[in-house]
């Protein structure tokens, strides 16, 4: 290489010796030899010829890619597209490159043997003495290991909050379990216990099954309904899904509608029936009528028990819970919102 040193003692006056043709060669031939040695990948690209091809493309470049000089000279740089490569950060591209001015940006690119990888692009605009635009010079970073390491660490708060978010839900009803259980003597207290905690477990297994996502109602009513015998109960409606967050607390007041058909309204007379219904209208609406049992009595009107379903259903599910003594059997209705749910 030429030093270029050397033709300082040509130039006019005070003229710096690298501006003079000698020494405006040697830069450019000092900055062909920095591009293709830097391990950084770079390519300079010409928007004078149409489709701006790349007439430049180091070593690094080569090597990060798999692609050859010769397949890529020549070639506008979308050839490193692909399917999963966001149409947003191309965008962003073409108007960097259609105003002429710096662009950076990061988007999924392909290698020549089709596997992907997060491209920090940065483009710079080229311009001669005059100001016209002579090059583009695009330099690419694989930040895939950065991205992947940032997706895990954003997976981990998500998971964190959400465990939070059960641990804290799970609490709550274990108060309300607390709260429903009153009884005579320890053997019976244990039992009520027992029969909320299992209904609560019920729930959490069908969850488990399901991922945590949302849950088919009709899983969670029959659920509740099996243990107590199904053939005595009716159910209908049309395939519905509730938010996972629901599926809990629905499952304690079902238990807790159940536990008390049977040990005292139709479900306590051998030819007692329940029906239970669901429909959607935006909030999620289950019906619950008891026919063939005995006539409420006056110690089952609303009461601490009725009170505390109504409680855990405003505040587990943001609903409401209504209840109806009627002489022919309980009526009750709950309604909860629609939000995080879907139709199965």
């Amino acid at each position: 290489m030429t030093n270029i040193a050397s033709p300082a003692t040509k130039l006019r006056g005070d003229e710096p010796a690298a501006y003079s043709p000698q020494g405006l060669a040697d830069r450019r031939e000092l900055a062909f030899v920095a591009v293709e040695r830097t391990r950084m990948p770079m390519v300079v690209t010409d928007p004078r010829q149409p489709n701006n091809p790349i007439v430049l493309a180091n070593r690094a470049f080569l090597d990060l890619t798999g692609f050859s000089a010769e397949e890529v000279i020549g070639q506008n740089c979308r050839f490193m597209q692909g399917p999963e490569t966001d149409p947003a950060a191309i965008g962003e591209i073409r108007a960097g490159l259609a105003e002429g001015r710096e662009v950076t940006v990061e988007l999924v690119n392909y290698r020549k043997d089709g596997s992907s990888f997060w491209n920090q692009l940065f483009i710079s605009p080229v311009h001669d003495d005059d100001g016209q635009l002579l090059y583009f010079f695009a330099s690419q970073l694989d930040v895939t290991r950065r991205r992947a390491a940032t997706a895990m660490e954003l997976e981990e708060q998500r998971l964190l909050r959400e465990v939070d978010h059960r641990a804290k839900n799970a609490l709550a009803l274990v108060q309300g379990i607390v709260r429903l259980s009153r009884a005579d003597d320890a053997a019976a207290y244990a039992h009520a216990v027992q029969g909320r905690v299992d209904a609560l477990a019920r729930a959490h297994s069908l969850l488990a099954e399901q991922g945590w996502r949302p849950v088919s109602l009709d899983r969670v009513i029959q659920g509740e309904v099996e243990p107590f015998g199904a053939r005595r109960a009716e159910l209908t409606g049309p395939p519905t899904s509730i938010a996972a967050l629901h599926v809990q607390p629905l499952a304690l007041l079902l238990h807790e509608m159940m536990a008390n058909a049977a040990q005292h309204g139709a479900l306590s007379d051998p030819g007692g029936q329940i029906a239970i219904d669901w429909h959607d209208e935006g909030d999620i609406h289950i019906r619950w009528s008891e026919t063939g049992g005995p006539a409420p009595s006056t110690e089952r009107r609303p009461g601490f028990g009725s009170s505390m379903m109504a409680a855990i259903a405003r505040r587990q599910l943001n609903g409401r819970m209504t209840f109806d003594w009627a002489a022919e059997g309980l009526r009750s209705e709950l309604v909860f919102p629609q939000h995080r749910t879907h139709r199965a």
